[in-house]
C-alpha cells in the first residue's frame, strides 16, 4: 500500500473480531510508532498490549474506576466500562511518558506520543487490520493508571482496539482542510 493511500483513506473500524494481529503484523505496528516526530529522541511513549483473559481483568479495572468516579453510576455504565476491552481481540494502551527536559516541553512530548499512536493506526490500515482509538473519562482515571502500573510521570492517552474488521471499512469522507495564509502583521 502506498503511504498516501493510508494517510488519505484510513478510517476508524469499531466492529472488530478475532483474530488479533499476528506477531509479524504487531512488529510492523510498533515499528511504525517509532517513526513519530520526536524532538530530542526522548521516545516519550510506551505501549501495553492487553489480550485474552487480561481484557476481562482490564474490564474489571475500568468498572471499579467507574464506580469510584460515581458511586451512583447506573449499572449500564458499569457494564459498558467492564465490557469495553472485549470489543476487540487486542487492546494497545498508549502511554505518554512525560519528562522534564530543558528543550522539549511536556506538551510537545504528549503530541509525539499521539503521533506514535497515529503511526500504529496507519500501519494497521495499511495491513488490513481494523483499528479504532478510544478514550473516555476512564482513560484519565488515577485508579486506572495505578492498576495498569503507570508511574507518576506517565498518563494514558488512548486505547487502540485492533482486530479483524467485522465489515469492510467505510469510505473516508472527503473533507476540506481548514487552511488559510498568514500574510504578516
Amino acid at each position: 500500500m502506498q503511504a498516501l493511500d493510508a494517510l488519505l483513506n484510513r478510517v476508524s473500524v469499531p466492529r472488530l473480531l478475532e483474530p488479533a494481529p499476528t506477531q509479524e503484523q504487531r512488529d510492523l505496528l510498533f515499528a511504525a510508532a517509532m517513526r513519530a516526530p520526536d524532538h530530542g529522541q526522548l521516545r516519550p511513549w510506551r505501549f501495553l498490549t492487553v489480550e485474552g483473559a487480561a481484557r476481562e481483568q482490564m474490564g474489571a479495572l475500568l468498572a471499579e474506576a467507574a464506580r469510584l468516579q460515581d458511586a451512583d453510576a447506573p449499572q449500564a455504565a458499569i457494564d459498558k466500562a467492564q465490557n469495553g476491552p472485549l470489543r476487540a481481540p487486542l487492546v494497545v494502551v498508549v502511554i505518554a511518558r512525560l519528562q522534564e527536559h530543558f528543550k522539549v516541553p511536556k506538551s510537545e512530548q504528549l503530541l509525539a506520543a499521539g503521533c506514535a499512536a497515529h503511526g500504529i493506526l496507519l500501519a494497521a490500515y495499511a495491513q488490513g487490520i481494523g483499528a479504532v482509538w478510544r478514550t473516555g473519562e476512564l482513560s484519565y482515571s488515577a485508579h486506572v493508571a495505578k492498576g495498569l502500573g503507570l508511574t507518576a510521570d506517565e498518563e494514558v492517552i488512548g486505547f487502540l482496539y485492533l482486530g479483524t474488521p467485522q465489515n469492510p471499512p467505510r469510505t473516508a469522507p472527503k473533507e476540506e482542510p481548514a487552511v488559510s495564509a498568514w500574510t504578516g502583521l
